[in-house]
């Protein structure tokens, strides 16, 4: 059986917060790390000048590690979710057998 690794992470963004970058919540008896308010406002803010071709070299930079981190993100969310969901009376359960 082969273990799958996550994605590799060069650098975290200088404008990622320190606290709070990540949120927790629970959807089907099951952790979702999802990024916070305040980086998905940052990340839509670099979209939108994206679009209007106005990025510096920094900021392109900087959009390329956030797609890092969701990338990341998505893996560990999937592995945790495939976890659950290949344990027999988990989900749903409280965490009671």
């Amino acid at each position: 059986m082969s273990i799958l690794l996550p994605p590799q992470l060069q650098t975290l963004p200088a404008s990622l917060p320190v606290e709070g970058a990540v949120n927790i919540v629970v959807e089907d008896g099951i952790p979702i790390f999802r990024a916070s308010q305040l980086v998905q406002q940052r990340i839509e803010a670099l979209l939108d000048k994206q679009a209007d071709d106005h990025l510096s070299p920094e900021e392109i930079s900087e959009l390329d590690r956030y797609e890092e981190i969701d990338d990341y993100l998505s893996f560990v969310n999937r592995t945790i979710r495939n976890l659950y969901l290949n344990q027999p009376n988990t989900i749903g359960s409280n965490g009671a057998e």
